[in-house]
């Protein structure tokens, strides 16, 4: 399991879990969102973390009249949205949607405004075509502007790899470490090298970055179950091929083991986020400068990263949306990403100077100049809003290989029966 998303930051500018009050007005006698002429006050919700501060606070001085009333909730935000609509008052005009929420909520696009019809056509292009995908409803719909994305990348220790006679060079790794056989190779020779190092902290991360990398998942977009096709099994078996090289760690990544064995070396690499850097550099305490960014092997892939929705209850939808696509410009994007490792999504920031500086964590290397093009290289892949119940069977099954409790064909087979009928429940064909 990858880190939780920048849980290290802490809050700003919050009124954490307060009520809102203003003019997120409700519905009207037909049922229908009320309208009004003028909107004295937006209010916004999003979780810790979800915005650079700089960018918030300046936003809020950008917007004097109406003024924006910031509410940071923490906990399940998802649930505590819906709650909020299903209760039908304190409806926040701004919202953010957590990426790994999205799918699920594209069925109730009803809730928002449909961003094409305030303006934002004009920019959606700005954006990263497989990111605004994400927010965009089967007739065409789109719910949510993007905040941030999270490419990935290869984290490892330089100091590691050279004393284990592996390519240590940003250059050589990427060159030589293309595909997870070469990865696993290398995790081979290290461990031979240095028995307590291991490239692979916990093989199941492996299977959703394999999915990540491709451009099908469980369900296809006409409706039907394909979890139990070629690149899924592709997926398990490449986590598979890690337990029984026995290069896995078995132990979660963000757990205390793993964290101690940044700084000791027995966690010499890590693939994850670009949000994952601000965890790692909060993490170690001697080794600042030893680490190095390479890219993913067998290609780019994506975890986490958000969106800014505009509710439906919105008093001023336009104004609501004007806020939002100021916040969201390339530059405010960038400033955010010096904030808090927000990575941009639109790729006019990359060449902005906040992230164009060299990295002295990184031995002095331009991290854009692995995230960017990993950034821009995300294959856009369907997601279903049942994606997350039909995965979960492959995620146990796969813990089950892993304990050694049952054999790999045994628990891909019990995997895709339970995924079946979750999917079959569903209402999938």
């Amino acid at each position: 399991m990858e880190l939780s998303r920048r849980t290290l930051l802490g809050g700003f500018a919050a009124v954490a879990g307060g009520s809102l009050v203003g003019c997120s007005s409700g519905m009207n006698s037909t049922g229908t969102p009320a309208k009004k002429n003028v909107a004295t006050e937006l209010t916004m919700w999003c979780w810790p973390g979800g915005l650079g501060k700089s960018v918030l606070d300046d936003t809020i001085a950008h917007f004097p009249d109406p003024k924006i009333k910031y509410s940071e909730i923490g906990g399940d935000f998802k649930q505590k949205l819906i709650t909020t609509f299903n209760g039908g008052t304190s409806i926040p005009d701004i919202t953010g949607l957590k990426g790994e929420d999205i799918a699920s909520l594209l069925p109730q696009a009803e809730r928002f405004v449909d961003l094409k019809t305030v303006g934002a056509d004009s920019i959606l292009g700005d954006y990263l075509e497989w990111k605004v995908k994400q927010a965009t409803t089967l007739d065409g719909k789109v719910i949510g502007l993007p905040i941030d994305v999270g490419p990935t990348a290869l984290y490892y220790r330089e100091d590691v790899f050279a004393a284990a006679g592996l390519p240590s060079d940003p250059a050589k790794v990427a060159e030589q470490l293309k595909t997870w056989d070469d990865f696993f190779a290398a995790g081979v020779q290290l461990k031979a090298k240095n028995p307590k190092a291991l490239l692979v902290w916990d093989a199941t991360d492996l299977y959703d970055m394999v999915i990540g990398q491709g451009t099908e998942r469980y369900i296809s977009k006409d409706n039907k179950f394909i979890g139990d096709q070629d690149h899924i099994r592709k997926a398990w078996d490449t986590s598979v091929k890690a337990m029984t090289m026995k290069i896995d760690g078995k132990t979660p990544s963000g757990s205390p083991d793993w964290n101690a064995g940044l700084d000791q070396g027995t966690v010499p690499a890590h693939i994850g986020a670009a949000w994952v850097a601000l965890d790692i550099k909060s993490a170690v305490k001697k080794t600042a400068g030893k680490w190095r960014l390479a890219p993913t092997p067998s290609g780019a892939a994506n975890f986490g990263g958000s969106f800014l929705a505009i509710t439906k209850n919105a008093a001023d939808p336009q104004k609501a949306f004007d806020v939002i696509k100021y916040m969201l410009s390339a530059d405010n994007e960038a400033k955010a990403f010096a904030d808090a490792q927000i990575f941009p999504s639109t790729p006019a920031a990359y060449d902005k100077p906040q992230l164009k500086a060299a990295d002295t964590f990184f031995g002095g290397q331009v991290p854009i100049d692995v995230f960017g093009p990993a950034a821009k290289a995300i294959p856009v892949a369907y997601q279903s809003p049942f994606d997350d119940a039909v995965a979960a069977p492959f995620h146990d099954e796969l813990k089950t290989v892993q304990t050694g409790a049952k054999t790999s064909d045994a628990a891909w087979s019990a995997a895709v029966s339970k995924a079946k009928a979750i999917a079959k429940r569903q209402g999938v064909q």
